[in-house]
């Protein structure tokens, strides 16, 4: 059994890894860094596919590892500081009030759970049911998230999503 669900999981991630790569830049905004999140995700998978019980969820499963694993970077990241950023202490251009806001610039506002639910709905296309399972929380929550996220970018973006 537990060669099959290790090749299950060898399969899955040869055939998805562009995905997994398009999820993980999408919150590290970096290339090396989103192929590091990805490899680190894959090799805690393979580390521990035993511990997989329903091959049915290698999905949701490899997903939750996977955004663990962006959202680890994502704090480690937080507390470096660039040296560059240090030396040169200016501050950042004001934003014009009146400038619109890139979509992609709206989500990055959003709180860290609600870009989670726009992303894995929006950007991996996955089924309320399957955000709930990935990120571990009740449906419903799932549902309100996603609202909210929707209308906090219509507010944003000031146009209709």
């Amino acid at each position: 059994m537990e060669q099959t669900v290790r090749q299950q999981l060898s399969d899955y991630i040869v055939a998805h890894q562009e995905e997994f790569y398009r999820l993980a830049y999408s919150y590290v905004k970096n290339r090396d860094a989103a192929l590091d999140v990805v490899q680190e995700s894959i090799v805690k998978a393979l580390a521990k596919s035993d511990t997989l019980r329903r091959p049915e969820y290698l999905k949701t499963w490899f997903y939750r590892i996977l955004l663990n694993e962006s959202m680890n970077h994502h704090r480690r990241a937080k507390r470096l500081v660039p040296l560059e950023d240090t030396l040169l202490e200016t501050p950042a251009p004001a934003r014009d009030p009146g400038e619109r806001l890139d979509l992609y610039d709206a989500i990055e506002r959003l709180d860290w759970k609600e870009q989670t639910v726009v992303r894995l709905r929006f950007f991996e296309d996955m089924k309320l049911e399957e955000i709930a399972r990935v990120t571990n929380t009740n449906l419903n929550t799932v549902k309100s998230r996603l609202y909210k996220s929707l209308r906090r970018l219509r507010e944003l973006t000031e146009e209709e999503c």
